[in-house]
Formats: structure tokens, sequence, C-alpha cells
């Protein structure tokens, strides 16, 4: 892949958590971009409910991003993102999702900061829903999106991306380790491969992941699974999950189904189906709703909608 395309690649991927971005600089090899969200959103379930809250809960929120490049020589540049988030309750404060910078060179990108850890670009497979998705997919923490004190090394070779990732954690005896790989194939295939590991103090926790996924012109199918040991209370216990997908795009409007589950020590710890109906008006505005059967016990259904703007 030729080194123009490279950069470019690695830009649209720092700016995809929103689908727009705005270039409000461009100047000399330096680039900045504007991007985020406004939506409006609310949730339904008894599961809200308590001596002072009734059933209904409004869950809206908007995001800001910012992402900047800049070329510093030949096959070497310099990049970084800030994205915040902040929610319509009076008592929120601003959360910062993402803030890292790094270098970008002929061999791939190398950066540090809040990211996310390796494993993100397997797990992702089956995030194709606005409402209640990726429940399951991380046994441990060191699985997660948006990790603080995060090293990541991210390369791009033809069809083949490879991710690697150390934290190191401000707890003692807490960092981890993680390596992922995705292949895609020409006939719309992708096959992904992930192992995370993690300190728990003296005994320590860790998770493989198979990831594949299939587009075929409107319908796009997914799934994840997971295994691993968790440490709870100082005791190591198996625990597994596995997610499925399935999004089908008619015109504007998409129909999607997920089922979500997680199983630790043999107990079940998430088990749902979820169905959504998403209408995109165009390229900045969408709305959606969506159902969550509950399959566990003392767990209410849940049902949740909104009406999302990106810019």
């Amino acid at each position: 892949m030729k080194k123009a395309a490279v950069a470019s690649a690695v830009f649209a991927a720092l700016v995809s958590g929103s689908s727009l971005a705005a270039t409000v600089y461009k100047s000399e090899g330096t680039e900045l971009k504007v991007g985020g969200r406004a939506e409006a959103r609310f949730n339904i379930s008894d599961e809200n409910e308590s001596a002072t809250d009734s059933s209904f809960d409004d869950k809206s929120h908007a995001r800001f991003n910012f992402v900047g490049k800049t070329e510093l020589s030949d096959g070497l540049y310099g990049f970084g993102k800030y994205e915040a988030e902040v929610g319509t309750d009076s008592s929120s404060t601003i959360n910062n999702r993402y803030v890292y910078a790094g270098f970008g060179t002929n061999f791939g990108e190398f950066s540090y900061g809040k990211q996310d850890s390796a494993q993100v670009q397997v797990t992702d497979f089956t995030d194709l829903m606005n409402t209640f998705d990726e429940a399951a997919a991380d046994l441990i923490g060191a699985n997660k999106d948006k990790r603080e004190n995060n090293f990541v090394y991210s390369g791009n070779f033809e069809a083949l991306t490879v991710k690697a990732n150390y934290i190191a954690s401000d707890q003692k005896d807490n960092d981890s380790f993680g390596l992922s790989a995705v292949y895609g194939f020409d006939f719309g295939l992708d096959l992904g491969l992930g192992y995370t590991t993690q300190d728990q103090g003296d005994k320590s926790e860790d998770q493989v992941n198979l990831g594949a996924s299939f587009k075929l012109d409107a319908l796009t199918l997914a799934a994840i699974y997971g295994d691993g040991t968790v440490v709870t209370a100082n005791q190591e216990f198996d625990a597994n999950m596995f997610e499925l997908g399935a999004k089908y795009k008619l015109g504007k409007t998409s129909l999607i189904a997920v089922y979500n589950y997680q199983e630790v020590d043999n107990t079940d710890t998430t088990d749902h189906i979820a169905l959504e109906v998403e209408h995109k008006f165009n390229g900045n505005l969408r709305t959606y709703v969506g159902y969550m059967f509950q399959q566990l016990d003392n767990t209410e259904d849940e049902l949740q909608a909104g009406i999302r703007y990106d810019f």
C-alpha cells in the first residue's frame, strides 16, 4: 500500500467516532478536523423504577471531537485525537472518551493515551446497533475500549491489520497486554483473532477472541466468541461469551438483530435478544427504536429510542 494511501486510511480511522467530520484547518501538511453528535434518546423499563424514579429514563448526550495530523517528513507524521461526551442531566460532568497522540511511519502507528485496546477491532464486528449490542464481549477489563495509560501499535499491511497494546495501570500489579489481527477477503469476509492478559495481584486474567463478519450487498452477518479466565476475590473462574448479529438494509431503513450471551463460573451473567429498526434520512440525521428481551431471571425488558444528528 502506498504511503499516501496508508496515511489517508489512518486519518479516516481516527475520525471514525463520528460519521462526519469537517476540516476546519488545512495548510502546509497540517490538518484539523472537528466532529461530533447530538443524540436525544430515552429508555423505558421497570429496571429504572425506584421509590422516587419512574420507568422512564432520559439518556440524551452530546459528543464532540478534534482530530489532527501533521506531516513531519517523508514517511513520518504526527497525529492526535480528543473526544468528550456530556449528558443532559444537570449533574453530568464531561467524560473524556479519547485523549491520545502519536507518530505514524511506513511501518505503522505508535500512540499513547486513553484509547481502545487491541481487541476492539475484533469485538467491533458485532457493533451493529444504536441501542443494545456489544453487552457480552468484555470478560476482562483489558478487552475493553477507551483504556487509560495505553500504549498502542497499529499496522496495516494490505488486507491484514495488526494491533498490539500495553496498559501501564495506575494500580499496582494490574498491567495488561494484548495482540489482535484482522484479515479481510475480497468477497466480503473479515476474520479476526485476538488475545489479551491482565495481572490481578499474584494472579492473572486472560481472554481469547475469535470473530467473523460477512457483508453481501444489503446484508451483514457477524459473530464473536471469547473464552478466558477471570479473577474475582482472588479466585480464578472460567468464563466464555458469544455475540451474534445481523443487519439488513432496505434503502435508508435497516433491520437489526443481536444475541448476547456471557457465562462466568457456569453462571449466566448476560443473556438477551435485541431487535432494532434504524432509519437514516441522510448522512447527518438518523432515528431508531430498539427492544431488548431479557432472558435472565430478575431482569426486565427494555425499550430505547432516539434521534441522532452527526456533524
